[in-house]
């Protein structure tokens, strides 16, 4: 079987996890073909591309690929977008977009099942929105509504007739009218949406939520590759470990927040991203007849310990720690490997039994 890893990038040595993809790819008695767009030949159905053999990438001339695993920038291989489209119409895909923030959010509004779990959020288009949301609910967080890693995030308290900001660990006090001119001044750069502030911290102090990773198996089913905490410093309001976070093991944390009942919180956790994530793949089948491959669902617990969905990404990456990369590549080689052999029966299927 031949598993086709598309990329922005022309050749796999400037990206660092092709090897680990070509390794795993011929433990599991299957053959890895990294390619752009550039070397992609419709009209002869080939492929111009590279193999790892014998301890190095070789150029290579291929037939199409069974499946292709598309791990590049999205935004750098929306420029083939129509050559891409072509691939898509004899090949299976991993990975498929399912939107930004908002558009996850409305997904699962609309749907219902999930609701009572979102975190009431409201895209700001003005100064004026943002004060009628944040005399509702006080204390609130104010963030780009395309940010990544905890950047931009801002949390704000409303004290009186004085309004506290909290930017990473930085603490600044406004008036009404210079709070008026910030959130002016950030609405001319980008979109932004506001949020009720959930309180979720540790014993100490310090601001947490969980990353619940989750892929797709060799039977096209729902696994947990990992769930682990990320802790923010001290006086911080975001947790995520490009911010200057940290993380930690789950048990160990669970039991030092939880005690006696941190196999509880455990297994609450597992089960609400399993299904989160299967109600997620329903909704993409349902709008898109797309199928997902894997997601990172990040979650606060309040001081009733319910779960809160802070965001969730198509695109997770590998867990920061733990050593845990080579289980998100074992997973997606083999989901891969099930995707080419579903389509392939599709296409041929097999003959009915006689009947006797």
């Amino acid at each position: 079987m031949l598993i086709g890893m598309l990329h922005h990038r022309k050749h796999p040595q400037k990206v660092i996890k092709a090897y680990a993809y070509a390794a795993v790819a011929k433990a599991e008695g299957a053959e890895l073909l990294y390619f752009s767009p550039q070397g992609i030949d419709l009209e002869n159905r080939i492929i111009h591309g590279y193999v790892y053999e014998n301890g190095s990438w070789q150029s290579t001339e291929s037939l199409f690929p069974n499946v292709i695993y598309n791990s590049g920038s999205p935004e750098k291989l929306e420029r083939a977008e129509e050559v891409i489209a072509k691939l898509k119409e004899d090949i299976p895909f991993t990975t498929f977009s399912i939107g930004n923030k908002m558009r996850i959010y409305e997904r699962l509004r609309t749907a219902g099942v999930f609701s009572p779990y979102l975190i009431p959020s409201k895209i700001i288009h003005s100064p004026g929105g943002f004060f009628d949301f944040i005399n509702q609910y006080r204390n609130i967080v104010f963030k780009p509504v395309n940010g990544q890693k905890g950047q931009g995030v801002t949390f704000i308290r409303r004290i009186k007739d004085q309004f506290q900001l909290l930017v990473s660990t930085d603490n600044h006090d406004f008036s009404y009218d210079e709070l008026r001119a910030y959130i002016s001044g950030k609405l001319q750069e980008e979109p932004y949406l506001a949020q009720p502030y959930i309180n979720c911290k540790t014993r100490s102090g310090q601001v947490y939520d969980f990353r619940m990773h989750v892929q797709k198996n060799e039977n096209g089913k729902w696994v947990i590759t990992t769930v682990y905490p990320r802790i923010g410093p001290h006086g911080s309001i975001v947790s995520n470990i490009n911010s200057g976070g940290s993380t930690n093991y789950l048990v160990p944390f669970l039991k030092q927040e939880f005690g006696n009942d941190y196999y509880d919180v455990k297994r609450y956790l597992e089960q609400f991203s399993l299904q989160l994530a299967d109600h997620i793949d329903q909704i993409q089948q349902n709008t898109f007849s797309e199928t997902i491959d894997e997601l990172g669902i990040d979650v606060a617990l309040d001081d009733l310990r319910k779960i809160w969905i802070y965001e969730i990404n198509w695109r997770p990456g590998c867990p920061p720690a733990f050593y845990l990369e080579l289980d998100v590549v074992r997973n997606m080689i083999r989901y891969a490997m099930f995707l080419a052999k579903e389509h392939q029966t599709k296409i041929n299927p097999p003959p009915h039994d006689l009947l006797q």
